[in-house]
């Protein structure tokens, strides 16, 4: 009869951001046991509280199947002797299957006969194999592990107590100092010890001691009560998911409650009142029916309603005075000139082996005049980059964000607005940081747009002159995700961005006053190009792109960033037309020959024609040539693919490889230009069309 599994890991209190991933981790490797054991279950649910982790298993089958198994051993000649007698080989076989030379049967395949036996194993009880949960518990992986006591053996913290039941029967293995038994542990202050009689009383006798074991109960809870509360009040309150996660995964028992602080503290700006209650205290804003902020917050307790003016009095103080240094620090900041704080960059170091943040903003000034030039700014948007350019990184010495680190780019906004920046160069300062994850936000501004990408791209360089480029998951300085924003950026804004002329005309001025600049770049155009092109790759395949699309567009001859990801979505949009196969192999016929054309570039000549077929595709190839450039990608596209019945005829009527060297360097100096227009779209030969 199948039973119900549960499965605790008792602990000391965890990280709230690993408590789901752990979880799910511990659910997805006990399935796998099972299964790899040959148990079938109906069911396994995950449930974590920042003390616990658990797996419940539903109608566990009582034992393994008996498994019936024919296997196969040598052939028949390598089985027997010359005598007819059994050769070693044959039995080693069986005596690995635990069988003897009596279980041995001849099956003929494919005209040769080999030795068989069919081997009967009897399924283990449940039981016997559930002590395996001790090796999938160990082999959980965190980001962060201790050790503790006198013990090597290292995990997210100190296991504390391990409930293991089958039914109503213990699990009996030890790890550690610790045994598996039937009692797990309550809230660490409004609950005891519980003991379980079998493991349906899971969830029902912890929440007897103020434990909330399914998290997503827990967040159905804390979702209901700041509800109420909000209703109550007529307030709104924006339910943030990694906030709410996160506390979420701080509690046993949540209760949610309000507290208050002053309207005084109400002038300080609002990014940095939300920053201190949100990323500090792990505090929900909140606001009226119009959207203001009120001098109000909500917190969840890890408790009950007892003593709960207590708990709302002790995080107001501490909330305070945080708003209180936030009030001071905005006052003092407010007495220095941007001029002031930019003089003190010199002294802030960027890294040691590449100088200060004031000599980066040195050469980002240079490398935003390059780009914004390049992508056609206006006169109007190339003065505000100008002046962006030379203040960005002015806030990182005052005082709030020094403070608030995470208001690095939003303080510099407000900062620059109070004293009397346009406003487009104040959003540009905010803007250059973006996005600041893989799918964050993006520059909406032309000016912050190109200033996110001249300060990534200063990154980038700087760091790839001295050797510092990210290997393995190595990436401390975040060239990865920098890059990564830099094609983000491009392609919202469908800006031509021709990668190798560009590092190299950025390099070139850069080394032109390297004292300037306070340093000296090493033009690794070919490292830095590949190194973006793997995060193009990346961005491709987010976007749903084919994987051998992908591999044909970044193996093309395109410099232009831009056009790679037209290309991408060119063929993306083409890979179903009724002649795509057809055209594509006509045209990966044509870039295979054309490798074999001589190395300096000819031009064609018509009076080496031999036939109608050259003289029709000669034509065909003038046509496309002459509005290529002025062509969109997509327009080029089709004007190849129109080609390939001029491109078949002269396959049928022409002999490449003849024996006349000109004629045949002629007729492959024609397909090279076929080539060379097909290679700006993509490699089409890397295609898959079967």
């Amino acid at each position: 009869m199948a039973k119900d599994l549960l499965f605790e890991i008792g602990l000391e209190e965890m990280p709230a951001r690993v408590v789901i991933a752990s979880m799910r981790q511990l659910q997805e490797k006990t399935a796998a046991f099972l299964e790899e054991n040959g148990l079938a279950f109906e069911e396994i649910k995950g449930y974590s509280t920042p003390r616990r982790l658990a797996v419940y298993v539903t109608n566990l089958a009582e034992k393994q199947a008996d498994k019936v198994e024919e296997l196969k051993g040598p052939a028949k000649k390598i089985a027997l002797d010359a005598e007819g007698n059994w050769s070693k080989a044959a039995q080693g076989f069986v005596r690995g299957q635990g069988l003897t030379t009596e279980a041995i049967y001849f099956k003929e395949i494919k005209g040769i006969d080999y030795v068989h036996v069919t081997k009967e194993t009897k399924g283990k009880s449940t039981f016997e194999v559930l002590d395996g949960l001790k090796e999938v518990m160990t082999s959980l992986t965190f980001p962060v592990t201790m050790h503790w006591n006198q013990y090597d053996f290292e995990y997210i913290r100190p296991i504390h107590w391990l409930v293991a039941l089958y039914g109503d029967e213990v699990v009996p293995f030890e790890f550690l100092d610790v045994a598996t038994g039937r009692t797990s542990r309550g809230h660490r202050f409004l609950g005891k010890d519980v003991t379980f009689t079998n493991a349906k009383e899971y969830l029902e006798k912890l929440a007897e001691v103020f434990v909330i074991a399914d998290s997503t109960h827990r967040q159905t809870m804390i979702v209901e009560q700041i509800a109420a509360i909000t209703d109550r009040n007529n307030w709104q309150v924006t339910l943030d998911q990694a906030l709410l996660d996160e506390v979420n995964n701080l509690v046993e028992y949540p209760t949610a409650f309000v507290g208050n602080f002053e309207e005084k503290y109400l002038t300080v700006p609002e990014e940095v009142l939300v920053t201190s209650m949100k990323e500090h205290q792990r505090y929900f804003e909140v606001r009226d029916v119009q959207g203001a902020l009120l001098p109000h917050f909500i917190s969840v307790r890890n408790g009950d309603q007892n003593h709960l003016e207590n708990v709302i009095r002790g995080n107001e103080k501490v909330l305070v005075a945080r708003l209180e240094d936030a009030e001071f620090f905005y006052q003092e900041d407010k007495k220095r000139t941007i001029a002031e704080c930019v003089e003190k960059l010199k002294q802030v170091t960027f890294h040691e082996k590449i100088g200060s943040i004031y000599e980066k903003m040195q050469r980002v000034q240079t490398i935003a005049k390059i780009i914004g030039e390049h992508v056609h700014l206006t006169s109007e948007e190339m003065s505000d980059l100008k002046r962006a350019s030379e203040i960005y990184k002015f806030d990182l010495v005052t005082n709030m964000v020094g403070e608030f680190p995470e208001l690095q780019g939003i303080m510099g906004e407000k900062y620059a607005l109070l004293q009397g920046e346009k406003p487009s160069v104040a959003q540009a300062l905010k803007e250059h940081y973006l996005p600041i994850s893989s799918e964050g936000a993006l520059p909406n501004s032309n000016i912050g747009a190109v200033l996110a990408i001249s300060d990534k791209l200063d990154s980038l360089l700087t760091f790839f002159s001295i050797d510092m480029i990210p290997s393995g998951s190595n990436d401390p300085y975040a060239l990865r995700r920098q890059s990564y924003g830099i094609i983000r950026i491009i392609h919202q804004k469908q800006w031509n961005f021709l990668l190798i002329p560009l590092v190299e005309q950025i390099v070139a001025t850069i080394n032109e006053n390297k004292e300037k600049y306070g340093l000296q770049l090493v033009a690794k155009k070919e490292q830095v190009k590949d190194f973006i092109q793997a995060r193009m790759k990346q961005f491709f395949g987010i976007e749903k792109i084919r994987h051998d699309i992908i591999e044909a567009v970044i193996a093309s001859q395109q410099q232009d960033l831009s056009q790679l990801f037209v290309a991408a979505t060119v063929l993306r949009e083409h890979q179903h037309d009724a002649d795509f196969k057809v055209s594509i192999e006509a045209l990966t016929r044509v870039i295979n020959l054309s490798r074999k054309a001589p190395g300096q570039t000819l031009a064609v000549d018509p009076t080496l024609f031999e036939n109608e077929a050259e003289k029709d595709l000669y034509e065909g190839v003038k046509s496309v040539s002459e509005n290529f450039k002025s062509n969109t990608l997509a327009d080029n596209y089709l004007a190849l693919v129109n080609l390939r019945p001029l491109i078949e005829q002269f396959f049928n009527q022409t002999m490449v490889m003849v024996d006349d060297e000109a004629i045949r360097n002629n007729r492959l100096s024609l397909l090279n230009q076929i080539s060379k227009m097909a290679l700006l779209i993509a490699s089409l030969d890397q295609l898959i069309t079967k």
